[in-house]
């Protein structure tokens, strides 16, 4: 014979199952002696995460009289906004980003080599070859190229993997 068979007043106060929220399908712990459906009403009224319909076309077209959302972004690489299937292409939207596109790029390529051309100290040969004369340091990639080409060549059977 079972609790709910007998139709007992106190039947839930023997029942140990959890229930789970009809609408986040997530399992709310009740206290003992306290009836699930009070804590479920409660759970739903104050702590359930449930989203009524969440939106899937969230991503607007920023032409302008456009309409178009899709569910994916499309961020034109030249002008950074965010456009629909139908305006996805520069000429499609009359974009204007090539010009601040170049504009970045003659920028960058003037922090790389400054104002006047010349390139900065981070990329000069003292920088990278530190006090050696041109010769001492052709001499030593030399010797380091011809050290890994006798690593490389000494023993072939070593890095042979079929016996």
């Amino acid at each position: 014979m079972s609790y709910s068979s007998h139709q007992c007043q106190s039947a839930y106060k023997k029942n140990v199952q959890v229930p789970m929220c009809p609408l986040c399908n997530k399992p709310v712990p009740i206290p003992r002696g306290q009836e699930p459906d009070f804590t479920v009403g409660q759970h739903i009224d104050n702590d359930c995460r449930f989203t009524e319909g969440r939106k899937v076309f969230t991503n607007r077209c920023t032409v302008t009289k456009c309409r178009g959302k899709e569910a994916v972004p499309l961020v034109c690489s030249e002008c950074r906004q965010n456009h629909c299937f139908k305006h996805r292409h520069p000429l499609d939207h009359g974009c204007t980003g090539s010009a601040k596109s170049v504009q970045r790029k003659v920028t960058d390529v003037k922090n790389i080599f400054g104002t006047s051309g010349i390139i900065k100290k981070a990329f000069t040969a003292s920088a990278i070859q530190g006090n050696m004369s041109e010769d001492e340091a052709l001499a030593k990639a030399l010797a380091e190229s011809e050290r890994m080409t006798n690593e490389n060549t000494t023993s072939p059977q070593a890095r042979c993997s079929v016996a």
